[in-house]
């Protein structure tokens, strides 16, 4: 059985009350997102405010991670799911990181704001039509039903600004199909990393970072363990959250 709390450097995440706990893989994409948002707040004014929309944040995990590297980042969080939202403002309230951080227990589809976002991160619901639990709470949390892909990219083209970017972590068999969907749509792909639990293992996750402007594809893999250790590519990326690195 899960714990329920996960402990990093800099804060705690409770998750008792939250369907989808803190994964492996969900850490590394924050941590991975956490340094895009930090390299495109270098390339702004240090004083300016960026805006950040983080959907389906469960126990807010990736607000936290972004908030973490992004000190002049205001963070919202939509969760559909009361227990999961009410989770997560917990994990805010508790964090150095509380006045930056703001949490919507609202579908994605009818959220609406004045000012759209620069940046838009999501962890969606994984697996289709796989098989499913028998935890309804968790069918909505790891299923598309509640949210299509398709319905997901309508919201972010709508929440986005003209300029502005989102990444998206993905089951590797479902990254074709959209990285097709967001090209049908006027997004384009920038970056795509790949992500093996071992040099033996086949790519089972997908980061994708996509915008309006097309430029040139950075396509990247990271391995998470090599010889029963963490590979030194995931300690770089991890050092500044995990205790034990």
């Amino acid at each position: 059985m899960a714990n329920n709390y996960f402990q990093f450097k800099q804060f705690t995440v409770q998750q008792e009350h939250c369907a989808m706990k803190v994964t492996t893989d969900a850490c590394l994409f924050g941590a991975w997102v956490g340094e895009i948002v930090n390299s495109e707040l270098g390339m702004v004014s240090q004083l300016a405010e960026r805006r950040i929309l983080d959907i389906g944040t469960g126990t807010g995990l990736l607000s936290l991670m972004v908030a973490q590297k992004a000190p002049n980042a205001q963070v919202d969080a939509v969760e559909i799911d009361l227990d999961a939202a009410k989770q997560a403002i917990n994990n805010f309230n508790n964090s150095q990181w509380k006045e930056r951080l703001k949490v919507y227990n609202v579908d994605i589809n009818l959220y609406e704001v004045q000012t759209n976002y620069d940046f838009i991160i999501t962890n969606p619901p994984f697996f289709g039509n796989d098989l499913k639990s028998d935890s309804s709470k968790r069918n909505l949390a790891m299923h598309s039903q509640a949210l299509s892909l398709e319905d997901l990219l309508i919201s972010i083209k709508r929440l986005l600004q003209e300029d502005g970017r989102f990444a998206i972590l993905l089951p590797t068999h479902r990254s074709t199909y959209f990285e097709e969907i967001c090209l049908a749509i006027g997004f384009r792909l920038i970056e795509k990393v790949s992500v093996k639990q071992t040099p033996n293992h086949p790519s089972f996750r997908s980061m994708l970072l996509f915008g309006n402007e097309e430029e040139t594809i950075v396509e990247k893999e990271i391995i998470i363990k090599e010889d029963n250790d963490y590979t030194q590519a995931f300690k770089a990326l991890l050092m500044d959250y995990y205790l034990y690195l």
